[in-house]
């Protein structure tokens, strides 16, 4: 099993309301972290809880939140394990970056214009 997400990976957690157990609390659902490291794999409990037995086993990660980001303050932080399916790459500050450069394209125009 290969980590999807190394340490230092910026990652948001999903915003979603199951019907059924999950074990990603409410709320961290939607936010913002980074991967500390990865913990292990096991069973994931959405899954599990049901007893059906066909559980998918998937790697947890350590995944660390600003307190501010999770309850609107506080200046310390918060280290969840999350099931990999939980997470997604955070790559917010890519597509600020592309909209500047978009932004400088409109300015100056795009290479074909020039």
């Amino acid at each position: 099993m290969t980590d999807r997400f190394p340490p230092g990976t910026r990652v948001r957690t999903f915003h979603h309301d199951p019907p059924h157990h999950t074990r990603l609390p409410r709320y961290a659902r939607g936010k913002r972290g980074v991967v500390v490291e990865p913990e292990g794999p096991d069973e994931l409990p959405d899954i599990s809880a049901r007893g059906s037995g066909d559980a998918p086993v998937e790697q947890i990660y350590a995944v660390r939140f600003e307190a501010r980001d999770l309850w609107g303050e506080g200046d310390h932080h918060v280290v969840l394990d999350l099931w990999e399916s939980y997470l997604e790459e955070d790559l917010e500050e890519d597509l600020e970056e592309d909209w500047e450069d978009d932004e400088e394209d409109d300015e100056e125009g795009t290479p074909d214009e020039r």
